[in-house]
């Protein structure tokens, strides 16, 4: 990726712009493997566009920090305090060839990063400040399909370590190109369910430098909302979040009156669309395994969400009789669909993150690439090989939640963890340089 240090930045939608030169924060890398196939296909392609949508127009992004009244727990640990300081980070990022002190960088200049290790994929995000927002100015996307197997063995296996080693190998080496101030790197439900997950965090950081986190799924849903929530559209009384991952997904029911949306109540459940596919297991070509298959993903994201539907059911009425009731989801599942709504060729970010479309649209979508043989789901744009086999669970879960929050809308994110991460940093950054300068102050006797 070429360096855009020090080049203009170019509006990104509501929230956070693109240095130019720097990929957008998904869409480069996962178009470039998802759409080969589509690509040699042409006008063989199942068509499964679908018009009548609209863009967001999202409220100028907050300062995100923790609600005093916020159920979910506040992150456990962030990274040591002294990385804060460090010139160039390394020291606290736990990278080889750490510098010892020196006087930091400007705030608006200091590079932050996050990684976000899922079930699937291997995401790194690294951005600078700017005002309320960020310019990214480096980003990276790989499908490592780190749970491959998880579900039948219990256990990592040596191949998925691997893919997602040489992932993290990218990642470390884009931490010391951009001299990085503060990281943080986060690993998910794969290392959370995986009998060998502490050995795998260990064999990262001695690998790669790299100090994963294993958060819970408190922390997951969490990052999520503080990472998207601007992109909900306006309206009163609550909303619903969603995030549909690898091996688990995430449901959200905040009240965004804050700047800082106020969690209401979440659920998170051990189907994601790699869990969840290998869960059902191998499906014959025919129509009929195909609807029976889908049927069952669908009945198990019920099942494992029942205590949540119970709990929300009065928030649930209030809302659709008062006719305010927002969606809101970010995952690959939901940025591919949205895609395929508008009808493009290949995945492109800034058309799809903020974008607005009919859920009854989705529904009709979701079902149709049920009921498509392999082979016809490979030839579909913005899907291809690459996601294909796991596509099917994740229109399953979609329609579930439609179900359980009966929108008319949904909005789309293509942004979540990592976005949340940083701007978790970059408030945690903001914070120390203002409590050195009042020390400073302090210290010399200049008035406050």
């Amino acid at each position: 990726m070429p360096d855009a240090a020090g080049q203009p930045p170019t509006a990104s939608p509501a929230g956070h712009t693109t240095a130019k030169g720097a990929a957008p924060a998904k869409g480069k890398a996962r178009a470039k493997g998802r759409n080969r196939s589509a690509a040699r296909k042409g006008k063989g392609a199942p068509a499964i566009a679908s018009a009548s949508s609209s863009r967001v127009a999202a409220p100028p992004a907050q300062p995100l920090v923790d609600s005093a009244a916020d159920p979910i727990a506040k992150t456990d640990a962030l990274i040591a305090p002294e990385a804060i300081f460090a010139a160039n980070g390394t020291a606290g990022l736990g990278l080889p060839g750490a510098r010892a002190w020196q006087k930091p960088v400007p705030f608006h200049r200091q590079a932050y990063a996050a990684i976000d290790l899922g079930t699937n994929n291997c995401r790194l995000l690294i951005a600078r400040p700017a005002g309320a927002h960020f310019v990214v100015i480096d980003a990276f996307s790989r499908v490592v399909r780190l749970g491959e197997g998880l579900a039948q063995s219990g256990r990592l296996s040596d191949a998925a370590m691997d893919r997602a080693l040489a992932a993290l190998h990218v990642c470390a080496e884009k931490l010391r190109k951009r001299n990085v101030h503060l990281a943080r790197s986060v690993a998910t439900e794969a290392c959370r369910r995986a009998s060998n997950g502490a050995e795998f965090i260990e064999r990262v950081h001695r690998e790669t430098g790299i100090r994963l986190n294993i958060i819970t799924a408190q922390e997951e849903a969490r990052l999520a909302v503080l990472g998207c929530h601007i992109l909900l559209e306006h309206g009163d009384g609550p909303a619903m979040i969603f995030d549909i991952g690898g091996g688990s997904t995430e449901m959200v029911l905040v009240d965004p009156a804050d700047p800082v949306p106020r969690i209401l109540d979440w659920q998170s459940v051990p189907w994601g669309v790699v869990s969840l596919t290998e869960g059902v297991g191998p499906i014959a070509d025919s129509p009929q395994a195909r609807a029976a298959a889908y049927a069952e993903m669908r009945a198990r994201v019920a099942e494992g969400f029942a205590p949540f539907i119970e709990r929300i059911a009065p928030t649930r009425a209030r809302a659709l009789a008062e006719g305010a009731i927002r969606l809101l989801g970010t995952s690959g599942t939901v940025t591919t669909l949205a895609s395929l709504h508008l009808g493009l060729p290949q995945y492109d970010r800034r058309a799809v993150d903020g974008l607005i479309v009919p859920t009854e649209a989705m529904r009709a979508i979701s079902q149709r690439l049920a009921h498509l043989s392999p082979a016809e789901r490979i030839a579909v744009p913005c899907i291809g090989r690459e996601r294909s086999d796991l596509v099917v669970a994740g229109c399953a879960i979609l329609e579930t939640i439609f179900d359980i929050w009966p929108a008319d809308r949904l909005g789309i994110a293509d942004r979540g963890i990592r976005e949340g991460i940083l701007r978790s940093l970059m408030a945690t950054g903001g914070d120390a340089v203002r409590s050195r300068e009042a020390l400073r102050q302090l210290n010399s006797g200049a008035p406050q």
